[in-house]
Formats: structure tokens, C-alpha cells, sequence
């Protein structure tokens, strides 16, 4: 029996558990293969916290630190000795990650970004993205926040893909006593503002959701459907990321309750349902101890995993071991294999800067992309 088009009002069923999810389960499985085959991704990678300062006061996040309690910017000298020891261990991309636009609340970062010559901390990021890109064999991948089209531009040269979380549509969450009170960043028709400006320059944009912060099955189902959406409109959408909520220590959502993985299954299915059978869908591995469960929802990717450092926006969860990783993918049924930043797909005049393409294609032609198959 073929199972239904993608329908909100089927998809809500399935998260209120008032329908059997074993078709939703067989038809995320179906387009799984059907658009990726039996190969599972990974990006082998370094993560870099370039500042862990920030403007934005999310209830659930421990990344985000004050001057003198942790928040810092690293130094050029810094970034570089995280990257070179990247290279070392085989990484290929180094995934910049830091707090939005912290200038705008702290003299401390005004003062650093003058010692260093940068008007804003976006204009840092390029820098220091140039310089990894220059100084040893790693692709950045910028995770900065929001940006505007003037900012997206001048990353683009040395970034063959970039990202950022759209966490949720739902402006609920920004109300007093939610998550997103006083983050002016997580303003979500800002965020979806950028996914937009990856289509109109075209670049290769990483995106997802964050399951469990507060908000209602309703607007999970209407933030899948926005992603499916956005990635119609402007085919820049090269992964989305479906992410479990774990409460963190020392946060004001320290005892909130996570989601099962039981039921986060069934939200993973249903992105694949709605964004269909060409789509990359990533689940952190480290944020599940029995994450296999997520290659019977439909997903092809594990996302950046690091041999070196760790995940600094979930401290708390190690990643697993390459060999784990490998072993446990292959036990069910699938092959593991190393991919870049940047998909395949996307290894193109009209994706790729002109002056960063040449490089990239050498680099995914060794990993065996740009023969057909990752390998």
C-alpha cells in the first residue's frame, strides 16, 4: 500500500500518537534509499569556538559564557593550532561556531575585535576562515549566526558551505519565560532571512531543528513544512540536521524533560516524509546512546564528528569513537563513509566559489565523490 503525500494533519497524528508510525517508519526507510542508497555520511572535522561570548540569552545553552566565566575570543595563533592539529588527524573540515554579534553587548569584545583590526566579529570570522583555508588543509564551514547578504558574501570565498540552526518558526518561543526571551538571534523569520541569502548567493546551507526546547507538535510540524518549503524555494538547503534537546547543568533548563527517542524517531521520519528522497537528514550520533535507531527513520548522515575535539555546543556527550561509528553503521546494514563539508551534490561552478572550486573538487575526488559514489 503507497503511503500518503506528505499532509501536516497526518504528520501531527503521527507525534500525538494517535496513528501507527510503522508506515510513516517504512515510507522515511523508502525515500532513504531510494534517494541515498545504503550509505551513511560523515564530515570528519575540528571544532573551532571561535568567541564564546554572545548577545543572546538562551535558557538552554552552556556555550555561551560572560567575560571572566569562560567567554573568550580565540587568537589567530589558537585557531590555527586547532586546525593544524585537524589536518593532522585526517579532519577536512574545521567548523567555526561562536555567539552572535557579542560586540553588541560586551566592551570586552569591542576591545578585542580593535586588538585585532575588525570592525565586527563577522569580519573576524572572515579572517580567520581565510587563514585556516590558506594555512593547512581544511574547508571552513562558518556557523556565525545570523547573517546578512553583505556578510554571507564575504564568507563565501573561503566556505563551500555554511550554516545555521532554524531551531523553530515559531515566535511563541521568544515570549517572556520561554527559551528565546531576550536572543534577539533566534528571531525566527531573522533566521529564515539567512537560509534565504544562502539561495540568493548560492551557497551550500546546513540548517535544522531543535526538538524539546518547549515548543508543541504543532510547530515542529509547521517548521518541517517551512524547511521543505525554503528548500523548494531556493535549492540551497544541503542538509538538515533534525536535533535532540539534553538539558545541560547550570542552565535554567537544567531539569526540563527531554524528548524519548522513541517518539524523536518519529519526528525524524517525518522530515524525511516532507523534505523527500533528496535531501540529506543528519542526527547528531552523540546525542543518543542507542543512535542506530535513527537509520530506521530515514537519515543518511551523522554529521561532523571529531577525532580531536569536542562538541562544544554539547560538552557533555562525547562523540563516538570512528571505529564505533563504522562498526555500529555497518552492523546495521549500512556503509559508513567520510564526506566533506560541502555534499557532493552541491561540487559545482554554481555552488562553489570560482577562486575555492579547483581545491574542492581535488579534495572530494579522493574521498570518491565526484566518481559518483562516496567511497
Amino acid at each position: 500500500m503507497t503511503h500518503p503525500r506528505p499532509d501536516p494533519e497526518l504528520a501531527l497524528a503521527y507525534l500525538d500518537g494517535l496513528r501507527d508510525p510503522g508506515p510513516l517508519f517504512t515510507e522515511a526507510r523508502r525515500l532513504r534509499d531510494e534517494g541515498k542508497g545504503k550509505t551513511v555520511t560523515y564530515s570528519r572535522k575540528v571544532f573551532i569556538p571561535l568567541t564564546t561570548l554572545c548577545r543572546d540569552r538562551c535558557t538552554y545553552c552552556t556555550f555561551a559564557q560572560p567575560p571572566g566565566g569562560g567567554g573568550m575570543y580565540l587568537t589567530p595563533e589558537e585557531v590555527l593550532a586547532v586546525a593544524r592539529a585537524g589536518s593532522r588527524h585526517g579532519c577536512t573540515e574545521a567548523l567555526f561556531t561562536l555567539g552572535d554579534r557579542p560586540e553588541d553587548r560586551w566592551p570586552q569584545a569591542r576591545e578585542f575585535l580593535d586588538s585585532v583590526g575588525a570592525d565586527t566579529t563577522l569580519d573576524y570570522v572572515v579572517a580567520m576562515n581565510r587563514l585556516v583555508l590558506e594555512e593547512t588543509g581544511l574547508f571552513p564551514h562558518a556557523n556565525p549566526g545570523l547573517m546578512s547578504l553583505t556578510e554571507m558574501a564575504a564568507l563565501r570565498p573561503f566556505n563551500p558551505s555554511m550554516g545555521l540552526m532554524l531551531e523553530n518558526v515559531s515566535r511563541r518561543l521568544l515570549e517572556p519565560g520561554m527559551p528565546h526571551f531576550d536572543c534577539p538571534d533566534k528571531d525566527p523569520d531573522l533566521r529564515m532571512e539567512t537560509i534565504a541569502n544562502s539561495g540568493r548567493l548560492s551557497v551550500p546551507f546546513t540548517t535544522g531543528l531543535l526538538i524539546g526546547i518547549g515548543e508543541n507538535n504543532r510547530e515542529i510540524v509547521d517548521s518541517i513544512v517551512a524547511l521543505q518549503r525554503a528548500s523548494s524555494t531556493w535549492e540551497s538547503i544541503q542538509e538538515v540536521i533534525v536535533q535532540n534537546f539534553r538539558a545541560k547543568a547550570n542552565t535554567p533548563m537544567r531539569r526540563h524533560s527531554e524528548p524519548l527517542p522513541t517518539w524523536f524517531a518519529i519526528v525524524v521520519a517525518v522530515a524525511r516524509w516532507f523534505l523527500g528522497p533528496t535531501m540529506n537528514v543528519q542526527v547528531p550520533p552523540n546525542l543518543t546512546e542507542h543512535f542506530e535507531l535513527y537509520l530506521d527513520a530515514g537519515i543518511n548522515d551523522w554529521g561532523g564528528v571529531s577525532p580531536l575535539t569536542i562538541d562544544w555546543v554539547n560538552p557533555e556527550q562525547p562523540w563516538p569513537h570512528l571505529d564505533e561509528l563504522a562498526a555500529r553503521t555497518s552492523a546495521a546494514g549500512f556503509h559508513l563513509a567520510p564526506r566533506l563539508p560541502v555534499y557532493p551534490e552541491f561540487i559545482s561552478p554554481r555552488w562553489i566559489d570560482p577562486g575555492l572550486l579547483p581545491r574542492v573538487r581535488e579534495a572530494a575526488t579522493e574521498l570518491g565523490h565526484l566518481a559518483g559514489a562516496v567511497a
